[in-house]
């Protein structure tokens, strides 16, 4: 987070570098044979010579399986791809210029080229860089980088290991193998040993790691890593988790809740809890109402594609929508034209007939009389199936009522929804470090707003008889919204449990038939304004049935629109926690990357990155101390290291736009089965028992963030700084920078006083830790250190320069 304050200085001298180039072997490339010769009923064009002379793949349609057999007769080459479509049956053919257009003599429908030599030469040059990375790769030992050694247990008290290792060969071809011993003064190898896999995203390299953390029977000391191209590493493995934890008082209360919860419910009890707790707490409603939990009404005729038509109601069903009625009408006289009657919301199509008084309207014509007539246009739309032309003739039906298909009790409102915070603190006028606690963004992730709800109970109903709760709702300004997403909770809960979205439907008439119903609506988590899908980043879809569906616009959605209100409204926020599930997950920005290059929205610095570190110690602690469930560590990190890109995301948003830590969570861990020896994932709906202990430490982990902002508030102590020599040679120094709490360093090598614009010690790399700097010349070397609270090693003013010189 930004820093303002003055700073102060130490100095140093050392000596460094030798920067060696890089070379790279390229290796000729074999060439390819040529193609087949053609059938001696297609005359051929293709060549004996290094080039395909414009031999390519190319997309034909034949109207059935006869056009394919005469094409297996006249010997074309044709690829194992069959695939229907409007006019019969696509195929691939591999094609010379001159039997392309011998077939389109023929009568053949020859359409466009699906692969030629331009991509035959890409794919060359790519094979030939990595050839070259690959030779280069073998020719050179490895250098291996220790990025975590850690062992945790995790419920039942199982011992768990977990290690990850970068190797400067990238390729797919470099194997890295962890031995492990049993614990001080055992055997290097008497614990075990595995091969690590090698974790790719967006087609770069990031590390080796297991794909999910080894058990083991002791915790092991020490854990080497070798790799098959030379490279070796022994680092010491240290405890995950498990920071010593101050006991509640034996009055705190926790568990009130007992089942799953809609959205109705839940935002009934944080409303209740605010007037029974008025002197700490109130009720924050949020400006943008929902859509609401409700849809038009609607109703599908026909028997196939072509035949087939829907109607929506203009009024929503509740509004009047679902009393509509549509009957299709056998005339039974000869040449007959459609009509269409309206009585009240009664609505008849009297089908055209032949001269044979057989039906003959089709489902375009319907689609088209119906939104040509004022009375019935009045009351609905009509449209053919998924942009079909509806060239098929439709069949008579009694008369259908509309309906919207929603199955929700009387008890939820289908009115647009309120959606409220619960505000804690005991000094709300803006004056204490807020955090925003938000649950509930996609809809079938039914844990979550219980641990929301949990968190608000135990600080309001643990105020009065615990020291610890009562410093919290005391010192900080707390925000809950249990329930971001409540249109979608409301339809996952009553109508298809598995929605992701909200209900607010931005389909086109192709996609809006009632059959697409359940892929409808907004990915909240998407749609907001910082690396989103309308930037170029990728994890999100303009497909408005995609799961990932980041809306019409950036911040198009109210849900969406509320949150950022709120971190506007109130800039004392300087923290925020959106909880998800599954997969138990513990992220922080960046969230989002441009697929080309694998281009990150940018990292935070050093110092804000340890802190996210040494927060998720604390806060992960806490989430362990309910039943004893460990947070992996490949788990643990930024979205874009340990998950993938999720563009226009709502903690990118809280955390670039202003300056919010944000975190997420994805409650329930997998769970170890000492059976099987697997990990099981629990899914979005576990069975309320597990669901409970879910919410319950979850809860847990919500209360570690207040204590990690309240001890942000209370931090007036200034930071500690070091320079650390890690390496000489006989022409060189290299040296870091090491701190005592999460700080950044500011550093100048030239002798001058260095300021909050001189350079700042960064990362060495993903999950690294700093940066090695290496000097060839005696330099003198100043710097400074200043935490993430502002606090500023030693007080420093410009007037007070102390200079430390370090040779």
């Amino acid at each position: 987070m930004a820093v303002h304050n003055s700073v102060g200085s130490r100095a140093g001298r050392v000596a460094a570098v030798l920067v060696l180039p890089i070379v790279l072997v390229l290796s000729a490339l074999p060439v390819l044979a040529d193609p087949s010769p053609p059938p001696s009923e297609v005359t051929s064009d293709r060549q004996s010579s290094t080039t395909q002379n414009g031999v390519a793949l190319v997309r034909l349609v034949v109207p059935d399986q006869g056009g394919i057999d005469r094409l297996n007769s006249l010997g074309v080459d044709l690829a194992e791809y069959r695939k229907p479509v409007d006019g019969g049956i696509e195929l691939h053919a591999v094609l010379s210029p001159r039997e392309a257009q011998k077939l389109r003599d023929l009568g053949f429908d020859v359409r466009d080229v699906i692969s030629d030599q331009a991509d035959l030469a890409q794919n060359l040059a790519e094979r030939e860089a990595a050839l070259a990375v690959q030779t280069e790769a073998a020719a050179v030992v490895d250098t291996l980088t220790p990025l975590r050694a850690e062992w945790f247990t995790s419920l039942g008290g199982q011992r768990f290991l977990s290690v990850e290792v970068k190797s400067s060969a990238t390729d797919a071809q470099t194997v890295l193998t962890a031995t492990w011993d049993s614990g001080p003064k055992t055997a290097p190898d008497s614990g075990g040993t595995a091969t690590m896999s090698r974790f790719t995203d967006a087609g770069q390299y990031m590390y080796h790691r297991f794909n999910s953390p080894l058990t083991v029977t002791e915790a092991p000391s020490t854990v080497t890593i070798t790799s098959n191209r030379g490279g070796s590493v022994t680092v010491p493995v240290t405890k995950w988790l498990g920071a010593p934890r101050e006991a509640p008082s034996k009055h705190y209360v926790a568990d009130f809740v007992d089942h799953y919860m809609d959205p109705t419910e839940v935002t009934s009890r944080i409303t209740a809890l605010a007037k029974e707790f008025p002197e700490i707490s109130e009720i924050v409603n949020l400006p943008y109402k929902t859509n609401g939990y409700r849809r038009v009404a609607q109703a599908q005729f026909g028997t196939d594609a072509a035949s087939t038509f829907y109607v929506s109601s203009k009024a929503y069903g509740r509004e009047g929508g679902n009393d509509i009625s549509v009957a299709l009408i056998e005339q039974g006289t000869e040449s007959a034209p459609i009509d269409i009657s309206v009585t009240g919301k009664d609505i008849v199509v009297n089908l055209a007939t032949d001269a044979s008084a057989a039906v003959s309207s089709t489902a375009r014509q319907v689609v088209d009389a119906l939104n040509a007539d004022a009375a019935a246009s009045a009351l609905l739309t009509a449209a053919t199936y998924q942009g079909n032309a509806g060239g098929g003739v439709v069949a008579a039906v009694s008369a259908t009522a509309l309906t919207d298909n929603l199955n929700a009790p009387p008890s939820v409102s289908r009115d647009p929804f309120q959606v409220k915070a619960l505000r804690i603190g005991k000094t709300r006028d803006g004056s204490k470090t807020g955090v925003f606690l938000y649950c509930q963004e996609h809809a079938r992730e039914w844990v979550t707003p219980l641990t929301c709800l949990e968190t608000a109970e135990r600080l309001l109903r643990n105020y009065a008889g615990d020291e610890r709760t009562k410093e919290l709702v005391d010192d900080l300004d707390i925000f809950i919204v249990p329930t971001v997403n409540p249109d979608g909770g409301h339809y996952s809960m009553y109508d298809y449990n598995l929605q992701r979205k909200n209900m607010t439907n931005h389909c086109p008439a192709n996609a809006a038939d009632p059959g697409s119903s359940e892929s409808w609506g907004v990915d909240l988590n998407r749609d907001f304004s910082v690396g989103s899908i309308f930037d170029g980043y990728n994890g999100a879809s303009d497909d408005c049935t995609s799961g990932t569906y980041a809306g019409p616009a950036e911040l198009s959605e109210p849900e969406a629109r509320n949150e950022v209100w709120l971190t506007r409204k109130y800039p004392n926020i300087k923290f925020a926690m959106n909880t998800h599930s599954y997969g138990g997950y513990f992220m922080w920005p960046p969230g989002a990357y441009k697929t080309v290059g694998r281009e990150l929205l940018p990292r935070a610095d050093l110092g804000t990155e340890n802190f996210f570190w040494s927060a998720s110690d604390h806060i992960l602690s806490a989430v362990q101390s309910w039943r004893g469930t460990g947070i992996w560590p490949g788990r643990t990190g930024a979205v874009t290291d340990v998950l993938y890109s999720a563009a226009g995301n709502s903690a990118d948003e809280h955390w670039y736009r202003r300056g919010i830590m944000a975190w997420d969570f994805e409650v329930g861990a997998d769970r170890y089965d000492p059976t099987t020896m697997q990990f099981q994932a629990v899914g979005f709906q576990p069975l309320f028992a597990e669901g409970h202990e879910e919410a319950m430490e979850f809860a847990s982990g919500q209360i570690g963030i207040l204590e990690v902002a309240r001890a942000f508030a209370e931090d007036r102590q200034r930071p500690e700084s070091d320079l650390k020599v890690t390496g000489r040679t006989d022409t060189s120094t290299t040296f870091t920078f090491t701190t005592n709490e999460p700080a950044n360093v500011y550093y100048t090598l030239d002798g001058s006083r260095p300021t909050l614009n001189s350079a700042k010690l960064a990362a060495a790399g993903i999950r690294e830790g700093a940066q090695q700097i290496t000097l060839d010349k005696t330099t003198e070397v100043r710097w400074f250190a200043v935490d993430i609270a502002g606090n500023v090693e030693k007080n420093y003013r410009k007037e007070e320069v102390e200079v430390h010189k370090a040779r």
